[in-house]
């Protein structure tokens, strides 16, 4: 059971990484539990920094997930935390912000890119997400500690300033790649430390005093310890994801094969090394609804593996309609089909039932499943992050009610 940190406690307490830290009863700001905790923090906003003027003694990022133009997002497998700075309106320079967070951003990069005495005026950054409990809804989570990079990225793409539009108009906001260190606990002591005195890197966690010394990311990496998901992990989690899936269902619901090629483009979405080859005519395919190549070589030197597709137009649960749900033969369908060194991809607007999903990991098929959140994901990840885009993006594929169905929907 997760642990929870209580109000009362929060000036006390260590940060633990995925403990939740819970905000209080009053209808204010003064709940905020990052405040209390942090002291020197701040209680709003996404980028709070402490401290007065160029050097912050600590800085914290706090994601709420319902930013669908900003998706920062964490990869538990790799420590890779993507955030995006605090430009997010028209009519600002890029480091024109309130907070000054683009520009703390700008700073701790550079800084990050030097030696020893470069790297040790980079202030902590510590992670958190919304995370609402039945006492509060302020409540959070603490996700790790951080420092500006990666390793194996270059220096050129951790810090990218990257265009968005809102209302036709356009403007500049960071993409910012940091390392979510091996630091289990960040004790009290170096807390307290922080908020009076800035960065003491005797008294920091191992892992933050190897990164300052030697330049060395150590990364909180994690291996799932399971790896058939459930229904909740397949469904989306937010309003804005749910309004896109069933956005994308309604639009393609009567014309399934239609679905087909969407299926296709957003398979091709999730990474730029998947090429398509064919979407096949639906009374041919042959159980395959598209085919494909995987780059795994370089581009000057290709080696590829070929895959193919089936997409399911299923309905997902929505207002309390469940799911129509992909099972065990649909799935052995498409294993069916797979050739010799080929893979299989199953797209579906719905979720992937446990026993059709179980028998895949169990026996070792080579099946990347796509459910219902991961095409919301994929989208908002790509910018398709409200109702408007997605219906232009939709707008690519016409549907009619002549398509004679693949499966009840």
């Amino acid at each position: 059971m997760t642990r929870i940190f209580s109000f009362e406690d929060l000036p006390t307490a260590d940060l633990v990484v995925d403990a939740i830290y819970e905000g209080g009863s009053a209808r204010n700001t003064g709940s905020d539990p990052i405040a209390r905790l942090l002291p020197g923090a701040g209680n709003q906003g996404g980028f709070r920094a402490s401290g007065l003027g160029s050097q912050k003694k600590f800085v914290v990022l706090y994601s709420s997930g319902e930013e669908g133009d900003w998706p920062d997002r964490l990869d538990l497998n790799t420590g890779q935390f993507v955030y995006y700075g605090d430009n997010r309106t028209p009519g600002h320079d890029l480091h024109d912000t309130t907070r000054r967070g683009n520009l703390i951003l700008k700073a701790a990069f550079e800084s990050a890119h030097g030696g020893v005495a470069k790297r040790s005026q980079v202030p902590p950054f510590f992670v958190f997400t919304k995370c609402p409990t039945a006492k509060s809804n302020r409540s959070v989570q603490f996700k790790g500690l951080a420092v500006p990079g990666f390793s194996g990225l270059p220096m050129t793409e951790d810090l990218v300033a990257v265009w968005k539009t809102t209302s036709g108009e356009r403007f500049q906001n960071y993409r910012a790649v940091f390392t979510v260190l091996n630091t289990p606990v960040v004790p009290r002591a170096w807390i307290n430390g922080l908020s009076e005195f800035g960065s003491v890197l005797s008294s920091a966690p191992s892992a933050w005093r190897s990164w300052v010394e030697s330049g060395v990311y150590s990364p909180l990496t994690s291996e799932p310890t399971k790896v058939i998901r459930t229904e909740e992990e397949q469904t989306p989690d937010t309003e804005l994801k749910k309004a896109i899936l069933e956005q994308v269902w309604r639009h393609f619901k009567d014309s399934p094969y239609a679905f087909e090629s969407f299926a296709a483009r957003i398979y091709q979405l999730t990474d730029q090394r998947v090429v398509i080859d064919e979407i096949t005519r639906g009374s041919v395919d042959g159980g395959r609804d598209a085919v494909g190549r995987y780059l795994l070589g370089l581009s000057a030197d290709p080696v590829y593996a070929e895959f193919a597709l089936e997409a399911k137009c299923y309905r997902p649960s929505s207002g309390g309609i469940s799911a129509n749900t992909v099972g065990v033969r649909e799935v052995a369908r498409l294993i069916s089909r797979i050739r010799h060194r080929q893979f299989g991809v199953l797209v579906t607007t719905s979720w992937v039932a446990r026993q059709a999903y179980a028998e895949v990991r169990d026996d070792r098929h080579p099946i990347v499943f796509i459910s219902g959140r991961d095409i919301a994901e994929v989208l908002i990840k790509s910018g398709y992050s409200s109702g408007e885009r997605v219906a232009d993006l939709l707008g690519e594929w016409p549907v009619g009610t002549n398509d004679s169905p693949q499966d009840p929907i």
